[in-house]
């Protein structure tokens, strides 16, 4: 195994995450907003699960992400 070509698909894999995951929430809190589910000055709560089920990886990331 070569540790820096590990190293670099594990930031390529995290980079591609953060980004889709960023533009997802935000798409999805402006349309709730919007359409009137949320006032926008809530705090949300936040969960992601990152799974590898060829090594048994499986943990979850609780955050809070708030709007105001």
């Amino acid at each position: 195994m070569n540790e820096d070509t590990l190293n670099m698909e594990v930031r390529t894999f995290i980079k591609k995450v953060g980004v889709t995951s960023q533009r997802e929430i935000e798409h999805t809190i402006l349309k709730a907003v919007e359409e009137g589910r949320l006032q926008g000055i809530e705090k949300i709560n936040v969960r992601m699960t990152l799974e590898v089920p060829e090594i048994g990886l499986n943990k979850t990331i609780n955050g809070v992400i708030a709007l105001e």
